[in-house]
């Protein structure tokens, strides 16, 4: 199953095994359990610490364990880890043959100490191999049962276990259930499951996060826009920061990038990672996870200027840009809310094999859903795609691809007006002809969202000048309605919302911050203590 390329590279990740590792499967007669017997032969032929048991009697079939050898780690794959679950898979290896997690020591130690109260922690994630979202949370569970005996976590492939599936009424991905209860669903990173199951993480981190010091300039958001500030303001050798919900943004919900120059095809988890690994490399304090809920502008010129955190805590800056990026537009009518995540989704790439051999519709007509709609038809049993404006707005190329499918059906000039669903999940939709008026209904099994994407700046209204659109606004060089604040990226007047545009912009906004800086009538004093704890500025 692995070519020889991939074999290659593996071998050598192995070599960092220093305990021995052993996989147990369980298998059946499905051409899945071949499959999976071959993968796993495959990796135990490319190290002498691995070695491969057929023998398990786990339930759920095909799967298999990860475990060192004498030890019950518990982690199980019910999936056959290729596509973006190949690295979770690697991960696993690694880990339970002993090669260290990156991961702080006070993370390990935390996590060590779950369930000594409450007993022992089963996670059960509900994944796609397509899905670009679901490692992060794969990973996270699986070094969490590596590190703690308590915890368990199996990661089962939702189109290998269909009946599964359908029981547990899971429609979206990644999906986790713990102790046989709902626990989540959507992206998580480790620190957003640790402060779901240990309750006193919130205030233990608010109370770091409210005793650090002031900053020179703070980025919020961690996209490439604010990536882009935080290192042109680092460079300049001053205390910067970089408060964000989701280090990465948008990119991460981005399967690949080919048009960032320099850089020939990319995906978007791997263009985050080095957004991260860059940012972190000049030693910029990133304060992932955290979401900021109003800003005060400074009392006077060269005064700090002070974020308010959903967690209780407030960081103060001299300056601060703002980067804070766009979501995924809702479509704003009944049923949609109510079926979030139960039939109506926003990412084909991550869902679209929950519907396999169903019916499915797409709400727009330009590039993303054209898009949506051409990946979907490989899946799905068939893909009704509607459009509000009287014709498709996509790029030729991919409306003649589109067209050219036998089970897509376009209707353009046609206004959503409803979601409908049984009060579980979605089984179909509503839409108007806006020429006739005449109303149709389409019986589905879901509905992916793709129409564009709405700044995330609600949180700034009363305090930043805001266009009818809820774009901020900015002059030329970056700068906002409030002295000391920038803004960059997508969530800006700036117009041509793309990756290389926001980096560039995120640069520019943070040179404006700093000539900001150094023209603030800040005491000569503070400007030799300043100077001394961060060093020269440079030119």
């Amino acid at each position: 199953m692995l070519d020889a390329n991939l074999q290659d590279q593996l071998r050598a990740l192995l070599e960092r095994l220093t305990q021995p590792v052993q996989l147990v499967a369980s298998l059946d007669e499905r051409p899945a359990s071949r499959e999976m017997r071959e993968l796993l032969e495959e990796i135990a032929g490319l190290s002498d610490r691995i070695t491969a048991r057929f023998d398990g009697t786990d339930a759920r079939r095909p799967s298999f364990s990860v475990s060192r050898a004498g030890h019950d780690m518990g982690v199980r794959f019910a999936a056959i880890p290729m596509g973006h679950e190949f690295t979770s898979l690697v991960l696993a290896l690694l880990q339970a043959g002993g090669h260290p997690p990156k991961v702080e020591g006070e993370v390990v130690e935390l996590i060590r100490s779950l369930g000594a109260d409450a007993g022992d922690l089963v996670f059960e994630t509900y994944m796609s191999l397509t899905c670009h979202n679901c490692p992060d949370v794969v990973q996270a569970l699986n070094l969490m049962a590596v590190l703690n005996p308590r915890v368990r976590h199996v990661a089962i492939d939702g189109a290998l276990f269909q009946a599964e599936v359908e029981a547990r009424r899971v429609m979206a991905v990644p999906t986790v259930f713990l102790n046989g209860q709902p626990f989540s669903s959507g992206r998580m990173e480790l620190a957003d499951i640790l402060a779901k199951v240990d309750t006193g993480a919130a205030a233990r981190g608010a109370a770091k996060l409210a005793a650090k010091e002031a900053f020179d300039m703070l980025i919020v958001g961690g996209g490439p826009a604010g990536a882009a500030a935080a290192v042109y303001a680092a460079r300049k050798g001053i205390r910067t920061g970089v408060v964000a919900e989701r280090f990465g943004g948008q990119t991460l919900d981005t399967l690949g990038i080919e048009n960032f120059i320099s850089v020939p095809e990319t995906t978007g988890q791997k263009f985050a990672a080095a957004l991260e690994t860059q940012v972190r490399s000049y030693g910029v304090d990133i304060m992932n996870q955290q979401r900021v809920l109003g800003i005060e502008p400074a009392e006077k010129p060269g005064g700090e200027i002070t974020l308010k955190l959903a967690g209780g805590a407030a960081l103060r800056s001299r300056s601060v840009v703002l980067a804070t990026g766009a979501r995924w537009r809702n479509v704003n009518v009944p049923g949609e809310q109510e079926y979030k995540n139960k039939g109506v989704a926003y990412c084909p790439h991550c869902d679209g094999p929950l519907f396999k051999g169903k019916r499915v519709a797409v709400i727009g007509g330009g590039n993303s859903g054209v898009e949506a709609a051409i990946d979907l038809a490989g899946v799905v049993e068939h893909v009704t795609l509607v459009e509000f404006a009287d014709q498709l707005k996509a790029d030729a190329v991919l409306v003649a691809k589109l067209k050219s499918l036998p089970n897509v059906a376009v209707h353009t000039n046609a206004q959503t007006t409803e979601i409908t669903g049984d009060g579980s999940k979605v089984t179909g939709l509503v839409y108007k002809d806006r020429a006739s008026g005449e109303e149709h209904r389409v019986a589905l099994a879901g509905v992916f969202v793709q129409i564009g994407l709405v700044p995330n700046t609600e949180w700034l209204r009363g305090t930043v000048a805001l266009s009818r659109h809820g774009e901020i606004v900015v002059d030329e060089r970056g700068a906002t309605s409030v002295p000391g604040v920038f803004a960059a990226g997508d969530a800006t007047t700036v117009p041509y919302k793309q990756i290389i545009i926001a980096s560039g912009e995120g640069s520019k906004a943070a040179l404006s911050a700093f000539d900001h800086l150094i023209r603030s009538p800040l005491a000569a004093a503070d400007q030799a203590a300043t100077a001394v704890r961060h060093g020269a500025l440079a030119a």
